[in-house]
């Protein structure tokens, strides 16, 4: 009878690995047969380990300040890595080669699926640095940026300059979804950008805001009562600069040194070339 019950055990075991594994492929199958995607990452790297695109393998994310350790929990491989809001991948500007995207009508899109601790602003991943030479920013996947009205939300950060935007002493240039981001459970977070709007999406769906004033924008030149417009989508005509940032996913550097660090899992980002429509978004996130 024992020898029954573990061999029945076995076999739906086996079944329930079969069927993660499916859907992984199926998942991972999508993404690759989605037009104009620039990398792809699904974290199924041990801890030690570059992590490498499973689209383009010269993308070969290092890791920094520390290793980042690999769960078997993740909704894209099966995997995903956990970080601890110390350490992060990085991937040199010299090394980027197509992942930078740059010019007046260039689009871009970056998709996540997180797990995210809910504690503080998170940098998924992108071309974002708000320190060297000035600014470096040119465009980057956040969760939770409250300054400008993004507290707890999916927000794509979008810069020409690469510089703070004026008058302001940051850059107030992001998206932010109407959705609010449900901390230590999976979410597909992403944002895409056409050459005009910004947008941010959750699980795939878009949600218009209203407009709204924005926090923190009194008294500045030219905007004595504020500055008064839509987070989702943002307006954002100028395009995005050439601005020399590495690739980093989990943080950025900042001027007090890297910070915005990502706390909780990542188990899939995804890069694109162009503004994929919600459609596409929907069907990349079920």
């Amino acid at each position: 009878m024992k020898l029954l019950v573990r061999t029945f055990i076995g076999i739906v075991f086996y079944f329930q690995t079969f069927l993660v594994f499916g859907q992984a492929i199926d998942r991972l199958n999508r993404f690759k047969a989605t037009r104009n995607l620039v990398a792809l990452w699904d974290f199924r790297e041990e801890a030690g380990q570059s992590r490498k695109s499973c689209y383009n393998s010269a993308f070969a994310l290092k890791e920094m300040a520390g290793p980042l350790p690999r769960l078997n929990d993740g909704p894209l491989s099966g995997y995903s890595v956990l970080f601890d809001g110390r350490s992060y991948l990085s991937l040199a500007h010299s090394e980027i080669g197509d992942l930078n995207m740059f010019g007046k009508k260039q689009g871009v899109t970056v998709l996540a699926w997180i797990k995210w601790t809910g504690e503080q602003t998170g940098f998924v991943g992108g071309m974002w640095n708000e320190y060297q030479d000035g600014g470096k920013r040119q465009y980057g996947l956040f969760v939770s940026l409250p300054h400008y009205n993004g507290k707890n939300q999916v927000c794509g950060h979008i810069s020409q300059s690469g510089k703070p935007t004026p008058p302001f002493p940051y850059s107030i240039d992001y998206s932010a979804s109407r959705q609010l981001v449900t901390p230590n459970e999976w979410v597909c977070v992403a944002f895409t950008y056409d050459g005009k709007y910004i947008k941010s999406y959750l699980n795939g769906q878009f949600e218009k805001r209203e407009i709204e004033l924005i926090n923190n924008t009194k008294g500045f030149k030219g905007y004595p009562s504020g500055l008064i417009q839509s987070k989702n989508p943002y307006y954002f005509p100028y395009g995005m600069g050439n601005n020399g940032s590495d690739f980093t996913v989990g943080a950025v550097l900042l001027k007090k040194g890297m910070g915005n660090f990502f706390k909780g899992q990542i188990g899939g980002l995804a890069v694109f070339s162009t503004a994929l429509n919600e459609k596409q978004l929907k069907h990349l996130s079920q």
